[in-house]
């Protein structure tokens, strides 16, 4: 780290963004089909300027709807993909599939890396990655 650069001061430091055409109906299925949690959501009207959702296991995302002055306008509404390390998949697996989740990978056991997840999009399109891989231990 620079001498000029000032750490980050928040529990969340790694932050993906989404941008939504009904941003209020995308935080309803986050919540319900992956357990994610609502901490901030401020509106204007019907289009949510900005929204911050929680993971339960640590982590967070940042979502809005679309607008004239967004910070993403480069960005289009309902791409983009989301991998989340989870220990207890199958239950999530069956959580998202019983909330509508448009499963694209079935649940499966990945060998080559040991883990055990599944694929999903969201009703925009976003892709939603779930399974137990937490990365290389750097041994």
């Amino acid at each position: 780290m620079s001498e000029t650069t000032t750490p980050v001061k928040t529990a969340t430091v790694l932050w993906p963004t989404l941008v939504y055409r009904d941003a209020k109906a995308a935080i309803a299925f986050l919540e319900q089909a992956f357990g994610f949690e609502t901490r901030a959501c401020y509106t204007d009207g019907d289009i949510v300027q900005h929204a911050e959702l929680a993971w339960p296991g640590g982590g967070a995302i940042m979502l809005g709807g679309v607008r004239e002055d967004m910070a993403l306008e480069c960005q289009p509404p309902g791409v983009g993909s989301v991998y989340i390390a989870f220990d207890d998949i199958d239950a999530l697996y069956a959580r998202a599939q019983a909330a509508g989740a448009n499963i694209t990978r079935e649940l499966r056991d990945e060998t080559d890396y040991e883990s055990r997840g599944f694929v999903c999009r969201d009703p925009e399109g976003v892709y939603w990655s779930f399974g137990t891989y937490r990365g290389a231990t750097g041994e």
